[in-house]
């Protein structure tokens, strides 16, 4: 089906409709960003095409004749459906454009995703991307229940049901305000004594909690936390107060360390402390494309890492 002869263009039938809605020809030109005596010549262009009068211009303006009111009224669902395809047509658009969920355990997103993403945008700069904070835990859960495309978390164990590769270790510190006793002494602290000891720890759920705990308690039963923190910020301000020892990724203390307000205390030998980072992701839905490459860029500029 074709369109009858003599059909007005969209931009002109909106000039009219301007006109009817704002009560004069000059403002409907300043709207559409013309001037008035360009608005009026395609005024005049349409009336020839449709044969009809529909502006009555006079010393004093120009007002609507019956059958401009009458256009306008037919104009108006025109216009309306016409924005509508639009509408329509933007979204297909968007949803054409490939996107990535990515979720990331609090420690990796402040001080790693910043860097993987900036390297993801230069071979994948048409992606979206969303990206969800949270603890190791709930990275888990978010990826197995598939509102993650991606996750990266931290933690001794590969999580059994989801696939996984090692990105990297990370250093843990034991960290304590400089007038902590632990300060004064000659002798390294051993595990032991870490493990006895009170500490400040992030809640249940964190890669950090899950590998700290571990680690001690593969020396003794660790003491009772002198306080849970669900975030690495508030262990950080415990500990500078004096609140007890903390044992923390370098990546969040360094800047408290360099300027003083933290002093790592130095462990025996036989402490290390480390944790591993993991790219993780539904065994059914490995990752491809832009999600393989970011999990290469956080293994380390394409290198691959281990798979676990």
């Amino acid at each position: 089906m074709t369109l009858p002869p003599g059909t007005p263009d969209l931009e002109v039938l909106d000039l009219l409709v301007s006109v009817a809605e704002l009560g004069s020809l000059g403002a409907a030109a300043r709207r559409h960003g013309i001037s008035q005596p360009a608005a009026s010549m395609r005024i005049s262009a349409l009336e020839r095409r449709l044969r009809l009068r529909l502006l009555d211009r006079g010393p004093t303006g120009s007002a609507l004749t019956d059958a401009g009111r009458a256009v306008v009224g037919h104009a108006r669902p025109v216009l309306e459906a016409a924005r509508a395809f639009g509408a329509g047509v933007a979204a297909l658009h968007a949803a054409q454009v490939p996107r990535l969920r990515i979720a990331a355990s609090k420690t990796i997103a402040d001080h790693r995703m910043p860097r993987w993403l900036n390297a993801l945008r230069e071979h994948y700069p048409e992606v979206g991307i969303s990206l969800e904070v949270d603890n190791t835990r709930r990275v888990e859960e978010l990826v197995r229940d598939a509102r993650a495309d991606i996750g990266f978390v931290e933690g001794p164990h590969p999580p059994p049901d989801l696939g996984s590769r090692v990105l990297g270790t990370d250093e843990l510190v034991v960290v304590v305000a400089p007038g902590h006793p632990w300060t004064r002494r000659r002798r390294p602290v051993t595990l032991r004594e870490l493990a006895t000891t009170p500490l400040l720890w992030r809640e249940p759920g964190s890669g950090t909690r899950d590998t700290v705990w571990e680690i001690l308690g593969a020396e003794c039963q660790p003491a009772r936390p002198a306080a849970e923190l669900g975030s690495a910020a508030a262990i950080v301000a415990s500990a500078r107060a004096g609140a007890a020892p903390a044992v923390l990724s370098r990546l969040i203390a360094e800047a408290a360390l360099d300027s003083g307000a933290l002093v790592q205390v130095k462990t025996a030998d036989s402490v290390v402390l480390t944790r591993k980072f993991r790219a993780i992701w539904r065994r059914q839905a490995p990752p491809s494309g832009p999600a393989e490459l970011l999990a290469r860029c956080a293994a380390g500029g394409g290198r691959r890492g281990a798979s676990d």
